[in-house]
């Protein structure tokens, strides 16, 4: 039924042809009808003697007026059957090239008006496996998907290849630019692969991180080699790295240990330890601005699923995410994982995820965290002693401010892992439930006087810009933010 709403919404130049058609088709039938009339009367046929013939054929053992409305339903039905199919047969060339897969009332409708605007902008933040996961799941929702993710990555190919050519990490971006792919062709599966071969140059490296270290290096630039890579897979959605300076990830043990690289994290991790705070160097890097103007425009804001330490927070040690969160009117959630990650939680619960991801956001913007309810993965840790399932039970004792919604997210060959169908279904019922807001305003000299202190480098110029944004708030001086790309998530 959408796809004939969408036909007969004004604007699409189709009613008034397909009215004109059946006015032509409906005179040329009653020329016929008129011809046929006035032959039968005028002239003598054989057949008129033979009236048992005649009877059938002319339908005259249907009273008036059902005989005339069977032959017109029967003829509407031929009629649009017929039309359908040369349709189909006209089309059918034509549509096989698009590769998204949408039907022809899309595509006609979106020529007419523009793109059409989903129900929801989402951005998702953070990286590794658990982001690639959730935007599998997101892109077959009607949501606006921007993905912004961490470039702090330094293990395997990525590591390589940031030591080499000094660039921000691919390897998280290119595992997003394949999980919003269209589809699984040879493109993205070329996209994934990764060289083996002992003693070769090439082990370890994956085509995809050479093809967007060759696009910046062609180009001389991170973003556009993004930009590009994304349009040769024809993504769904936008894929954006939280900054673009090539950023080195750190964590301080509460033992006072010092950890340098995302890889030792998890490598020389906690074990018996826990981790106190992590930092980036430069300890303060620029946000990437369509990133920014990405969460100031958003409805629903995801944080997580993945790595808490090396890949959610990460992103929120960015000079200019945490703020723009605050800012942005969307509901803000956060996935926790179903598991703890070894080197990185160990002895988390739930509780404790939460705790990190206030204290780096800030108190009262987060608003619902999503836990598991399944109770496969309890049994699938059994037997492990590395790790154990994150459940929603410490969390009820605590007093977070936040909305606690445990559904069964895991999947059923690995309860390990989230389930990308049932996370996106999950969460794009918490966007419907809630109500629609609006992104608050923030005036240019605010952003400019944000800029000129996050390119100082300075902390506390950085909370001065903040405490400016709040002083302007509250004087009412402020006007619609326009997000720097033009191109952000519809509102």
């Amino acid at each position: 039924m959408s796809a004939w709403r969408t036909w007969l919404q004004p604007g699409m130049r189709v009613k008034r042809w397909g009215t004109l058609a059946f006015l032509g088709l409906a005179g040329m039938v009653l020329s016929v009808a008129v011809g046929l009339v006035w032959a039968y009367r005028s002239y003598y046929f054989e057949l008129q003697g033979n009236y048992p013939v005649l009877r059938p054929l002319t339908l005259q053992f249907i009273p008036h007026p059902w005989r005339e409305v069977l032959l017109l339903l029967v003829g509407l039905m031929i009629t649009i059957f017929a039309a359908t199919r040369l349709n189909q047969s006209l089309l059918a060339p034509l549509l096989a090239k698009e590769a998204s897969g949408r039907a022809l009332a899309q595509i006609v409708a979106e020529h007419r008006f523009g793109p059409v605007r989903p129900a929801f902008g989402v951005v998702a933040i953070g990286g590794g496996t658990g982001l690639s996961s959730l935007l599998r799941g997101l892109k077959h929702h009607d949501a606006g998907i921007t993905a912004i993710v961490t470039v702090a990555d330094d293990g395997g190919s990525t590591g390589r290849l940031r030591a080499e050519f000094d660039i921000p990490a691919p390897g998280d971006i290119r595992n997003c630019i394949a999980a919003l792919a269209d589809d699984e062709a040879l493109v993205t599966k070329l996209f994934q692969h990764r060289f083996q071969g002992d003693g070769s140059t090439l082990d370890g490296h994956s085509f995809g991180n050479l093809f967007i270290t060759a696009l910046t290096r062609t180009t001389g630039s991170f973003e556009r080699a993004v930009e590009e890579a994304s349009q040769v897979l024809n993504i769904r959605g936008r894929v954006l790295p939280a900054t673009l300076e090539n950023v080195q990830l750190s964590a301080e043990l509460t033992d006072g240990t010092i950890l340098h690289g995302e890889s030792s994290v998890g490598e020389h991790g906690p074990r018996g330890k826990r981790i106190k705070g992590m930092f980036l160097t430069p300890k303060y890097p620029e946000a990437h601005a369509p990133a920014l103007g990405a969460i100031l425009n958003a409805d629903l804001i995801i944080l997580g699923p993945g790595s808490l330490f090396t890949s959610v927070v990460p992103n929120l040690l960015v000079a200019g995410i945490p703020e723009a969160i605050r800012w942005s009117e969307a509901t803000v959630v956060y996935v926790c994982n179903v598991a703890t990650q070894p080197g990185e939680t160990d002895d988390f619960d739930a509780a404790d995820h939460v705790r990190v991801i206030v204290e780096h956001l800030g108190a009262g913007r987060l608003d619902a965290v999503l836990v598991n309810a399944n109770p496969a993965s309890i049994v699938a840790a059994r037997g492990d002693e590395s790790i154990r399932p994150v459940v929603s039970g410490s969390l009820a004792s605590e007093h977070l401010g936040v909305e606690v919604v445990a559904r069964d997210l895991v999947s059923v060959t690995n309860p390990l892992r989230h389930d990308p169908q049932k996370l996106a279904t999950v969460l794009m019922e918490l966007a419907r439930s809630r109500p629609t807001r609006r992104p608050r305003s923030v005036a240019n000299n605010v952003e400019a006087a944000y800029r000129a202190s996050v390119g100082n480098g300075n902390g506390s110029h950085r909370e001065a810009a903040i405490d400016g944004r709040r002083d302007l708030a509250s004087s009412g001086s402020l006007r619609r933010f326009n997000p720097v790309d033009g191109n952000a998530p519809p509102e």
